[in-house]
């Protein structure tokens, strides 16, 4: 479930990001890398729980998928923390500097 979810998530960050591809202020590639890079972490994850576990891999019980599942959110949330915190220091299209320093032009 944790590949599933984190997979979905970079897919559709993805095409989010291809669809906006000359307009990169938000950097939506990098939130795109990190989800990609998420994904291959549990994809070579769960290759190696395969062949340690064989057959009954594809046979979890229901907490376990619960857990799983659970976990992938969280992933994905703290992803999304990380790219709003980057966003924020970077702050593409001036906002946060115009509000700080008082012109709300």
């Amino acid at each position: 479930m944790t590949l599933l979810i984190t997979i979905f998530a970079a897919i559709t960050v993805t095409l989010i990001w291809y669809k906006k591809a000359p307009d990169n202020s938000m950097r939506l590639g990098m939130l795109s890398l990190m989800f990609w890079g998420a994904s291959l972490m549990w994809l070579i994850d769960a290759v190696f729980e395969y062949a340690e576990l064989g057959a009954e891999f594809f046979t979890p019980a229901g907490e376990d998928m619960l857990n799983d599942s659970y976990l992938g959110l969280c992933v994905v949330a703290l992803g999304l923390i990380i790219w709003l915190v980057y966003l924020f220091i970077k702050d593409p299209k001036g906002i946060i500097k115009k509000t700080l320093s008082g012109n709300r032009a």
